[in-house]
Parts: structure tokens; C-alpha cells; sequence
């Protein structure tokens, strides 16, 4: 319910800022259920998109033109003989309901002036666009019939009414008396009692209402004492007295980079918020973000599965292995039995089951266990030989669970990757380091490598110099040890897979500034990017090395720098 009553409102202030007055140039209907109406007034030219997808239904302004069918459907047809050149008279919302009603003046075929409503109506699956004279529809772009819906028929000559199933309340006419009376009577949660009683109201605006007001959502309304009811409805009036005076402030909050949410109040309680100056950009650029990264999900979720299976694969390696190196703890025990019993080994009678000698190593007596069936060089040569098992097993373990970890660490490198990819071109290198390591089989064919035009993320900092971001391990690689020179600096979250991040110093004394800023983006591009905090080793380039033979990506150094760096880096600036 992100489009919900206050944004309508939001919109609908937008276009009569934009539309009134204008005359309506083109309408098209590039899908079955939108249509794209070109105005024409004094200041220019605009487009509107109007959508009544049941899973986008969508009011804005755009730039973008679509391409329409040859023919037109009849709908679109209807609309264009009836409002073609037509004249936009009002543009209202009824009370805060998700619906738009856009009044346009016409000439008939008598060449009389007359008018007719194109609504609007943004509900979910129950989207519509109805066209309407003097309250009976003409023709609408979904028709309902009685079959479909018991409430209201949404077909040619039928009358038209708004469907009141819920019976909620204007929330722009509440007053302090009704509004306690609400919340004494309702046993949901505040949260709940507030969207499900006003109209227009979304759970986001809802929990933004109990945030401002210092109360717990989750508490049932009538648990609530007298002041706490009267101050939750100032906070409450106080929102709508946005929408009564048109003070919008349309944003969209982020969780981890990818946008949540919008609305055209202030949302506080979120850490990461970007504002907007019209509602309509924002509705484009929110979804068009949401449409990219949910596409490049869908697109990575292949690799994404091989990845999430080794990775498990590996960590349960890593704890069998973990497991036998425990076992081995034991082996020098076994060693110092052995030595005690050859050095004391001629006190000791036939059959003894055990022994007690002064242990040289630590000056503590101890009582060694015994074979009686052996001698006691037997005894001796027996816990000789269970030390040198355990000693093998202890190095040949040591080396597998390192390979393991170095394995764990490679993998949960190209997750980030994954994480951080923003492109396909991206994810072809990425499917690439897959099938180099191995983990996906690479297919014969006589086709060339594919080639990428995947490129480093490019910043500037605050002071104008230049910082790279390596999106996956061979652009880390490429970043460190072909781009980078050796007075560079070289940054990356300490201990977890993260970026490298290559600050250009160009010769120049850097700021502090540009240090927290690069610290930023290795915290940011790191496992860590949904923390607040993150820990970052930096050091000149010239003190990074690739070990022979090592992964993508895996450098050591032995002398560095660290700082505790922000993940936010909303207030870095990207180059074009």
C-alpha cells in the first residue's frame, strides 16, 4: 500500500500544479490496463501514465514514451473520440481515498460544452480506470460484472458510487473525541486500529504516527491511558495537517541499499531516506530501482544457489574437520607417557596396569595408564605410535581445514559480489570466477570468451579525488595490481569479504576527509554493509602482495593502518 492516501493526495496537488487548464493532446493505451495521455499546456508538454496493474497500479507524470498497438483498443478509442483536445477542469480526490477523479471539458457532437470524469481508482487488484458521465460509466479499462464482485458492477450504464465495505473514517475530519473513543474500543494493536479505521492510512503511515508519538505499535489501543490517547492524536493530527496544507515531503526509505518504501511524510524511523522535490519522480525512480535490482535477483538466482550450496558444503567441512583436529589435542599427552615410561620404564614390575613418575615438563607427578599384557618398552613403543597418528592427522587436518577456510573465504567473497552486482555484465564475470574455481562445470563449445563491459564503481570524494571500488574478485585484482600505483592507498574491510577499494592520491597529501570517505565505501561494499559500523585496514598499495598460487581476490599484508569506518555513503558522490 505504498501509493496510499496521503500519496494521492501528494499527486493529485502535483497535477493540478502541472494539468489544470492544460488540453489533452494524445491518449494511448500501451497495455491492457494503462493508458499514457499526453496534456499540452502553457508551459510545455506532459505525460501521464495511468495503470491499473493489479500488482503496480500507478499515477505520475513521466518522460517515457511506450510504444502503443496498431490498432487501438476500444477503450482507448472511446477516450480519445470523447475528450480529444478536451480541456482539464478540476483534478480532485474524494476525502483521502486512493482514487483520482480528472474532470475534462469537451465539445459534443452538437458542439455543445459538456464534461465527463476519467477516475482513477488505485486499490490494489481492484485498480480501475472509469470513464464517466454525470455519475453512469461509459466504458471503463477492467469491466466487473456481478459474477466478479457482489459490491459494485463496473460495466457500461451501470451507475457509479465509491464502495464503502469497510467503513472507515476521513481521517482529515478527526477530532480528538472520536478518536480516543477508536482506540478504547479497539483490542488490536495501535498500529492496526490506526489503517484499519481511517482511510487512506498505510501501515507505513501508521507506524511513522506511533515512531513520532513515542509509542508501541505493537500495544493494544485500549491499553493506552488518557494522555498517551491525546497525544498520539496530536501527532496524528499533526500528519494530516500536512495533507491540509499540500506540505509533502515525498522520500523513500532503504533497507540494505534497496528501496523499501515511499510516502510524502517525513519517514524518521528509518536510517536511510532520500527526498524528492515531485512525487512523480520518485514513484519512477523507486520503481524503476526496485524493477532493476528485483531483475538482477531473479537473474543471479542461479548463481546464487551455487554459491549458498558450497558455501554449506563447505562449512560443514570446516566443522568435521574442526572435530578431528579437536581429537588430536590429546596427542602430546601420549608423547610425554611414552618418554616417562622410557625414562622410569625399570621400576616398573610386569602386569602393572599403571604407573605413577614425576613429569619433567611440568614438575607434577602424574599416573600413566598400562597395558599389563606389555612390557614396558611395549607400553612405551604403543603411545609412541598413537602420538605420531595423532600428529599426522593433526598436520594433515590443519592444512585441509585452512584450504577450507580459504575456500569459505572465496565464496563468501563472490556472495558480496552477488550482493553488489548491479548489471549482467557484472554477473558474466562472476559466472566466469565460478566456473574457473570449479564450481560450475564449463561447457565445450567453440565460441570465443564472452566479453564484459563490467567496469569498477567510480567516486569522488568531497576533495575531488579519485576512488575505485572493485565489484568482484578480478576487477580486485585488476584494481590492486595493474590499476593501482604504489603510492595509492589500499582499503578493505578487516577480516571479512569486502571490496578493494583503491584510493588515487595522484602524488597529492590527502585529507582526513577522503580517508573516512574510502574507509566508507570498503565498509560499505563489504559482508559488514548492514552494520553500522565497520573496522578497515588500510595501507599503501606497494605493501600488498598476492601469494603465489592464491584465489582471486586473496592479497596479505604485515603493516597497515585501521580505522572504524561508517557504512553510510549516501554523501559520497558517484562519477558519472
Amino acid at each position: 500500500m505504498a501509493l496510499d492516501g496521503i500519496v494521492i493526495a501528494n499527486i493529485t496537488k502535483e497535477l493540478n500544479d502541472t494539468l489544470l487548464g492544460s488540453r489533452i493532446y494524445k491518449i494511448a493505451q500501451p497495455e491492457t490496463d494503462e493508458l499514457l495521455i499526453t496534456f499540452k499546456a502553457k508551459n510545455g508538454q506532459y505525460r501521464l501514465t495511468l495503470s491499473a496493474n493489479a500488482s503496480l497500479p500507478l499515477v505520475c507524470l513521466t518522460k517515457q514514451n511506450k510504444p502503443s498497438p496498431m490498432t487501438a483498443p476500444n477503450f482507448c478509442m472511446l477516450l480519445r473520440k470523447h475528450l480529444n483536445n478536451g480541456r482539464v477542469l478540476s483534478i480532485t480526490q474524494p476525502g483521502l481515498e486512493r482514487m483520482i477523479d480528472i474532470e475534462v471539458e469537451h465539445l459534443n457532437e452538437m458542439g455543445d460544452l459538456c464534461s465527463k470524469h476519467l477516475i482513477i481508482e488505485i486499490m490494489g487488484k481492484h485498480s480501475n480506470i472509469i470513464f464517466c458521465d454525470n455519475n453512469i460509466i461509459l466504458d471503463s479499462i477492467k469491466h466487473i460484472s456481478a459474477q466478479i464482485s457482489s459490491v459494485r458492477e463496473v460495466l457500461p450504464g451501470k451507475p457509479y458510487f465509491i464502495p464503502n465495505t469497510t467503513d472507515k473514517i476521513n481521517p482529515l475530519k478527526a477530532d480528538l473525541q472520536s478518536f480516543c473513543a477508536i482506540l478504547k474500543e479497539s483490542s488490536a494493536s495501535i498500529l492496526k486500529t490506526l489503517y484499519q479505521q481511517y482511510t487512506g492510512i498505510s501501515p507505513l503511515v501508521s507506524q511513522q504516527v506511533c515512531y513520532d508519538a513515542c509509542v508501541n505499535a505493537e500495544l493494544p489501543a485500549n491499553m493506552l491511558d488518557e494522555k498517551e490517547q491525546i497525544h498520539l492524536y496530536h501527532t496524528f493530527s499533526h500528519v494530516m495537517d500536512y495533507v491540509k496544507s499540500n506540505q509533502y515531503t515525498p522520500n523513500i526509505c532503504f533497507e540494505n541499499d534497496t528501496p523499501k518504501d515511499f510516502a510524502s511524510i517525513p519517514l524518521s524511523m528509518f536510517d536511510k531516506t532520500v527526498s524528492y522535490d515531485s512525487i512523480s519522480e520518485l514513484i519512477v525512480d523507486f520503481y524503476s530501482k526496485k524493477d532493476a535490482i528485483t531483475r538482477i535477483r531473479q537473474k543471479s538466482s542461479d548463481l546464487r544457489r551455487i554459491v549458498s550450496n558450497a558455501l554449506e558444503r563447505s562449512y560443514k567441512k570446516r566443522n568435521i574437520q574442526e572435530k578431528q583436529i579437536k581429537d588430536t589435542e590429546k596427542r602430546n599427552k601420549f608423547k610425554v607417557y611414552g618418554e616417562l615410561i622410557n625414562t622410569y620404564g625399570y621400576n616398573i614390575p610386569d602386569g602393572s596396569k599403571s604407573f605413577k613418575a614425576l613429569n619433567y615438563y611440568t614438575n607434577t607427578e602424574i599416573e600413566i595408564p598400562l597395558d599389563p599384557t606389555l612390557t614396558a618398552k611395549e607400553n612405551a613403543v604403543q603411545y609412541f605410535n598413537k602420538y605420531n597418528k595423532l600428529k599426522r592427522t593433526y598436520e594433515a587436518g590443519s592444512k585441509q581445514l585452512n584450504d577450507t577456510q580459504n575456500e569459505i573465504i572465496h565464496l563468501e567473497s563472490i556472495a558480496t559480489s552477488l550482493d553488489i552486482a548491479t548489471s549482467e555484465e557484472d554477473l558474466i564475470q562472476l559466472k566466469q570466477e565460478l566456473i574457473d574455481s570449479g564450481y560450475i562445470h564449463k561447457k565445450i563449445n567453440n565460441k570465443r570468451k564472452e566479453k564484459t563491459t563490467s567496469k569498477p564503481f567510480h567516486y569522488i570524494s568531497s576533495d575531488g579525488f579519485d576512488i575505485y571500488v572493485g565489484k568482484n574478485n578480478y576487477q580486485n585484482d585488476e584494481l590492486t595490481f595493474k590499476f593501482a600505483k604504489n603510492d595509492d592507498w589500499w582499503f578493505h574491510a578487516k577480516q571479512m569479504a569486502g571490496s578493494h577499494v583503491i584510493l588515487k592520491s595522484e602524488g597529492k597529501e590527502i585529507p582526513d576527509k577522503t580517508f573516512e570517505e574510502a574507509a566508507a565505501l570498503a565498509a560499505y561494499y563489504s559482508k559488514g554493509q548492514n552494520q553500522e559500523k565497520v573496522e578497515v585496514d588500510y595501507v599503501l598499495k606497494k605493501e600488498v602482495k598476492k601469494p603465489a598460487a592464491a584465489k582471486p581476490g586473496f592479497v596479505v599484508y604485515y603493516t597497515n593502518f585501521s580505522m572504524v569506518a561508517s557504512t553510510d555513503i549516501r554523501c559520497i558522490k558517484e562519477a558519472d
